[in-house]
């Protein structure tokens, strides 16, 4: 078998041989005595996508990063044994291991590769397989190591994944209104130390709904149910996205403004909110007509700050609004204080008696 040429006399390499080579070691070369490639195992033939090497010159594939010097053939035959530490020159420049031995029958040499450590990096810039390689290299129980923890750390990912959006639901399921949709108590003991904590200013509104019982009381639970859900999106929609909006109680509400502390502005939503709000809310064939009282308090102008004082200066201001009427809202004011709860009183708007 014809392989190739060297100093001008024909090199020839028994088949038989080469076959065996091809099966044990397929990412060998062999070498003339000119350092030219008269034979190559399969997968070298994809380090440079294609299968005939026969003709190139060993030397003008790697560089010889040690043993260092080395320049020529002679050179190279010289490091037989030794661990040699190659770069291809062409892209991708893998680093490649091997190690040389001389092949007297042609006066050449047997240079078998390896990827060495290197071996993810050559699976992936080559699409090497399993059967690039020898059945015993361990670079095959390498790979299957590597896979088998590749798989591992998938299903582990996906775990998490899916924990973490137990976890996220679980909490989001924790600070929500089951009736509205919006936060709860939880969901605003939660929010406002951390507000406090951050220094940045903001404004509370605690509301209560005006003439709601007789809702409950005239038409079920089912149209006080659906008043809420009314209540609820009006709330939404008159408020920004990252603004906390949570039912606190049966008919109370707690709306918290980060970064929003203008009175006018605060007083452009507490008016939309009452108007809204006293939109009636169709039930069957009746009408359900409540309104609401607001109070606001100001984090700056709550001293000393904290989660209980600005909830009792809001609900301060909030009685204030019930003892000059209801459907009303105010700003704290430390020099007023609010009466006692006022009883219930007759709503002439309204289906009979109403009362909170």
């Amino acid at each position: 078998m014809i392989l190739g040429h060297g100093q001008g006399r024909a090199m020839q390499v028994s088949k038989d041989i080469t076959d065996v080579l091809d099966v044990i070691c397929p990412m060998h070369m062999i070498l003339n005595d000119t350092g030219h490639v008269i034979h190559a195992g399969p997968t070298l033939g994809k380090l440079w996508h294609k299968e005939d090497l026969d003709g190139a010159r060993f030397l003008e594939m790697f560089e010889v990063l040690r043993p260092r010097d080395v320049a020529d053939m002679r050179k190279l035959l010289a490091a037989h044994g030794e661990k040699l530490h190659l770069r291809k020159r062409a892209e991708p420049r893998s680093s490649i291991k091997g190690v040389l031995m001389p092949y007297g029958a042609i006066n050449g040499a047997v240079v078998n590769l390896s990827f060495g450590i290197s071996i993810m990096d050559g699976v992936r810039d080559y699409a090497l397989a399993s059967t690039d390689f020898a059945a015993t290299d361990l670079t095959i129980e390498m790979l299957y190591l590597i896979e088998a923890k590749s798989a591992a750390m998938e299903a582990s990912r996906k775990l998490n994944l899916r924990l973490q959006g137990a976890m996220i639901a679980a909490e989001e399921q924790a600070f929500t209104d089951t009736l509205t949709g919006l936060k709860n108590r939880r969901a605003v003991d939660h929010i406002l130390p951390r507000l406090i904590e951050r220094g940045s200013g903001f404004a509370l509104m605690q509301m209560d709904l005006d003439y709601f019982k007789a809702v409950n009381d005239t038409y079920g639970h089912a149209a006080g149910d659906l008043v809420l859900q009314q209540v609820a999106r009006a709330l939404v929609e008159e408020t920004r996205d990252r603004d906390c909006v949570a039912r606190i109680g049966g008919d109370e509400f707690v709306l918290i403004f980060e970064g929003l502390t203008r009175r006018d502005l605060l007083s452009d939503i507490a008016q939309r909110l009452i108007h809204r709000i006293e939109e009636p809310v169709n039930y069957k064939d009746a009408q359900c007509r409540i309104s609401c009282s607001i109070g606001i308090a100001l984090s700056s102008e709550s001293s000393p700050l904290s989660e209980e004082q600005i909830l009792a200066n809001a609900d301060a201001a909030l009685y204030l609004c019930k003892d000059h009427g209801r459907a009303q809202f105010r700003f704290f004011d430390p020099t007023q204080t609010p009466s006692a709860p006022v009883p219930p009183v007759a709503d002439p708007d309204g289906p009979g008696a109403h009362a909170d």
